[in-house]
């Protein structure tokens, strides 16, 4: 413990680190204080309905993801959503259009058009599910909940206006962070929205334990070491790779050398036993909301019925589904986004060789095999942690909010950011001659 808060005392000695994790922290304030600004021309006492509809299930879900603004009527309802749904609609035209292929090989110029790209289209996404959003709100709340001096269609324009400023803010918040601050910006604006609602969620599980014949306190000690079980198993998920050994070739020398510039250099190629990270729970989340949203169109009982099965996130169809979903997409993900072909051109480029596999095609095909090896069980270990939510409803009993924290996208969520900021922090610390975050070790002196 002592050396921990000798460790975060040294951040502050860092006057760079410092100023970056200060503004982090005030960017990230502005946008949790927009959570709480309510649109124009909502009474603001009157959202108990669309509190409501997001006391579980989809509502729960979607509410957690922009920090409580979809349940507060915010200027912020739509949160960071539309620019996550912009950059993998980017990411996957990239495998098919030539124009985005040939931006995505023109380096820093590319990167920067690639981005504006993404930003126009948030725009756009953005334009169409706000007036759903308001569409909604005509639904769930009472007619007095609108305030009087907005006609439909005026509330309606400047809400979709305002909605959409909104979401570009909060886009410009992320990127500011990400340049300016510490960690990822649009990662950490979504992890604040998830922790915002872990104490409500917690204290409402201590309160439901309490009662009389539901399990005391021994049950609350037992669910929080579950809890921490699952943290460190998300870490492990989130951090294993399998090493593949490389050897540079020999270099000759005359005179005077070094043995260990001139004799094969062994490394190493770290491929990740998860490497999609949390897209294929996102990929399996947005095709699970289809089935629903194109039954409700129907009155029959056959859409009643597929409306009501996937309207329910912890029942045991909608699990199926969705681990199966997430095990196809975990492959189909890691397939575009880890691309063996040039990683084994590189490694040739560079005088590179896999001892035992031939330089080139040899090489792709076995870093493609290992990676298919390794994905399996990748896939299958993130479908148990995504549905494992919906077990520990079933098994243990747990309130329906304070599960959700138990896995799936919204702890994965939180342990991935937290793991790559403290790697950012840790990175700091070492090269000022301190000892990190991740690692402790004897105390380094600072260079004079």
């Amino acid at each position: 413990m002592k050396k921990f808060f000798e460790t975060f005392a040294n951040i502050w000695k860092i006057e760079e680190l410092k100023n970056k994790i200060l503004l982090t922290l005030g960017l990230l304030l502005v946008y949790r204080f927009g959570t709480q600004v309510t649109l124009p021309g909502i009474d603001a006492t009157r959202l108990q309905a669309l509190s409501d509809q997001t006391d579980q299930g989809i509502g729960w879900l979607i509410n957690v993801f922009t920090g409580g603004a979809f349940s507060q009527a915010s200027v912020f309802a739509l949160g960071i959503m539309p620019y996550i749904s912009a950059s993998i609609v980017v990411q996957l035209m990239g495998i098919a259009v030539p124009y985005l292929q040939k931006l995505q090989n023109d380096g820093e110029s590319g990167r920067k058009k690639m981005t504006q790209i993404t930003r126009w289209l948030t725009i756009g996404i953005t334009l169409i599910q706000g007036p759903g959003y308001i569409y909604n709100l005509y639904k769930q709340l009472p007619p007095d909940a609108f305030l009087l001096g907005f006609d439909d269609f005026s509330f309606l324009f400047s809400s979709v206006l305002i909605l959409t400023t909104g979401t570009v803010f909060a886009m410009w918040l992320g990127e500011k962070i990400t340049d300016k601050g510490i960690g990822n910006g649009i990662s950490l604006l979504i992890m604040v929205g998830i922790l915002a609602n872990l104490p409500q969620s917690f204290i409402q599980e201590i309160q439901s334990r309490l009662a009389v014949g539901n399990g005391g306190p021994i049950m609350i000690v037992f669910e929080i070491i579950i809890w921490l079980l699952i943290i460190i198993a998300c870490i492990l998920l989130t951090m294993a790779v399998r090493k593949i050994a490389v050897q540079y070739a020999r270099r000759s020398a005359s005179g005077e050398y070094d043995a260990s510039s001139v004799n094969g250099n062994r490394q190493w190629i770290p491929l990740k036993l998860n490497a999609s990270g949390v897209m294929p729970i996102i990929f399996a989340q947005a095709i699970m909301f289809i089935p629903a949203a194109v039954a409700g169109l129907s009155s029959s009982d056959t859409a009643q019925s597929i409306t009501a099965t996937f309207s329910n996130i912890f029942g045991w169809e909608y699990n199926l589904v969705f681990a199966l979903l997430i095990i196809i997409f975990t492959y189909f993900y890691t397939a575009i986004t880890v691309p063996t072909n040039k990683m084994a051109d590189d490694l040739k480029r560079s005088g590179g060789f896999i001892p035992g596999v031939r330089p080139g095609a040899e090489t792709a095909d076995y870093l493609d095999r290992i990676m298919s090896l390794i994905t399996f069980p990748g896939s299958l270990f993130l479908a148990i942690i995504a549905i494992f939510p919906a077990i520990a409803v079933s098994l243990l009993g747990i309130q329906q909010g304070w599960a959700m924290f138990y896995g799936g996208t919204s702890l994965l969520i939180m342990v991935s950011v937290a793991i790559d900021t403290i790697q950012q922090v840790n990175s700091y610390l070492l090269n000022k001659q301190y000892d990190g975050l991740m690692k402790s070790g004897k105390n380094r002196k600072a260079i004079a």
